[in-house]
């Protein structure tokens, strides 16, 4: 009678064991991608281990040598920072058009991304909506506004740069006139547009900017028809906002270059320093780029999620003064050091408050009939 329920005692004691072993333990692995547990409050997470973040593109693709790679780049930095990988830790998903914008954002959110990126002001209603739908998840815009106490903005003063754009490329041309390429036009793009309008007049008013938008972030050959039409009426430098579809003016310019390396034709990228995207044999046609430093914005974001303090509700604003814009300077031989040295002076007056860019064309009406 002792003996069995001494076998009782002892089995009972073992199961407790088991039990209490199987609440204690945790798998590192399956944190990296989130919980049920820790996502009710993401506040509450512990460890770097536990927190995952993902990204949704814009129509542009995740390779589109611009805005959306340049978030793609400071997700991939922070996450190797915390040795994380693709797929376990953080992630995208590629959105070949609007309608696939939910349905990836619902994915991420099912394989449980602590942080979404929405990257580009399509998504903007999207990512508002899930915001509300899922309230345990934390989601980021970059590009636009959106109103949610799990949800944060980033916008950068895209005017400012492309204003130092415009004062680099009137400076540069010989034929005084310039173009810009547009991808979709909307209140972002204008933003651009207007800051380096505004940039090359007030180096020399009469200088003449033809001004296209292709109604797309992603047509290669569009982005090259205007350019080719562009270049054809004399325009010796121009600007691209246009993500991908800016590759197709950096496809036409370095054709143009192979076919009469003497003439002297240029491109301004635009959000990552896109020199490369300019070399065609011993020459490049990149003049400068407009950097949108996108990947340290998402790089920040990361980083204030993992010490506790993710800045929900929030709008955080990048520009010159921010280090968030920037202008390249990477082609010395075609950014001469006269260019650089009148970019810095016209840096100085917007820093100092001598200069308020526009950044609409009403704004830039205005700030024209000033000059």
């Amino acid at each position: 009678m002792k003996n069995r329920k001494f076998i009782l005692l002892f089995t009972l004691l073992l199961s407790l064991g088991i039990v209490l072993a199987a609440c204690g333990s945790g798998s590192n692995e399956d944190n990296t991608t989130g919980s049920d547990d820790n996502k009710d409050n993401a506040d509450n997470a512990s460890s770097e281990e536990d927190y995952s973040i993902a990204m949704v593109t814009d129509q542009g693709g995740v390779d589109d040598k611009s805005f959306n790679q340049s978030a793609w780049e400071g997700i991939q930095a922070w996450g190797e920072e915390n040795g994380l990988s693709k797929g376990s830790g953080f992630n995208y998903a590629q959105s070949a058009s609007q309608a696939d914008f939910m349905p990836n954002i619902t994915r991420l959110v099912r394989d449980e991304y602590n942080l979404i990126f929405g990257t580009g002001f399509l998504l903007k209603e999207d990512i508002q909506k899930a915001a509300e739908q899922f309230p345990d998840t934390y989601f980021a815009i970059v590009d636009d506004v959106v109103e949610a106490p799990n949800a944060l903005s980033v916008t950068f003063k895209e005017h400012e740069g492309s204003f130092l754009a415009g004062v680099a490329a009137a400076n540069k041309t010989k034929s005084n006139k310039l173009g810009f390429v547009g991808g979709i036009d909307s209140p972002l793009i204008t933003k651009f547009e207007a800051g380096f309008i505004a940039g090359a007049k007030s180096v020399n008013p009469d200088i003449e900017v033809d001004v296209q938008y292709a109604e797309t972030f992603d047509d290669a050959a569009k982005g090259k028809l205007i350019a080719s039409n562009m270049y054809s009426n004399d325009v010796d430098v121009i600007y691209h906002a246009s993500g991908g579809t800016g590759n197709g003016v950096f496809n036409q310019a370095k054709d143009i270059k192979q076919n009469d390396a003497d003439r002297e034709i240029w491109v301004i990228g635009v959000d990552a320093d896109q020199h490369e995207e300019g070399q065609i044999g011993d020459h490049n046609v990149t003049l400068t780029s407009m950097v949108k430093r996108v990947d340290v914005a998402v790089q920040d974001v990361g980083k204030m999620l993992q010490a506790g303090e993710f800045p929900g509700g929030e709008h955080l604003e990048f520009g010159i003064e921010e280090d968030g814009i920037s202008i390249a300077e990477t082609n010395a031989d075609a950014f001469t050091e006269d260019i650089k040295n009148a970019v810095n002076e016209w840096q100085e007056k917007i820093l100092n408050g001598d200069v308020e860019v526009p950044q609409t064309r009403e704004e830039l009406e205005s700030f024209l009939d000033a000059l």
